[in-house]
């Protein structure tokens, strides 16, 4: 799977690691439904994180088509709560 960090680039990351992953997202939909913004940060900077180091970055000029889209670090609540589907940011 290709994933997007908005404003970093793409990595991509064997599906074996969506389990750990639909964790986090579960735990940062929990925390914008309740508006827990300290949570909020916290738990998207651990979830970027865990992206970065379970996936191989794409070179810089590699144009793959992403299938997960995730925002940037300095993302806001609201801007996230946008991006949502229904699923979370991550599908599964």
């Amino acid at each position: 799977m290709i994933v997007r960090i908005m404003g970093e680039g793409q990595v991509r990351l064997d599906d074996s690691h969506l389990t750990e992953l639909n964790k986090l997202d579960d735990e940062l939909l929990a925390e914008m439904e309740s508006g827990d913004e300290s949570g909020f940060r916290r738990t998207l900077n651990t979830l970027l994180d865990a992206v970065r180091r379970l996936g191989t970055p794409l070179p810089d000029d590699a144009l793959e088509p992403s299938e997960l889209i995730l925002p940037s670090p300095d993302a806001t609540l609201e801007g996230v709560r946008e991006l949502l589907s229904d699923e979370g940011l991550i599908p599964g």
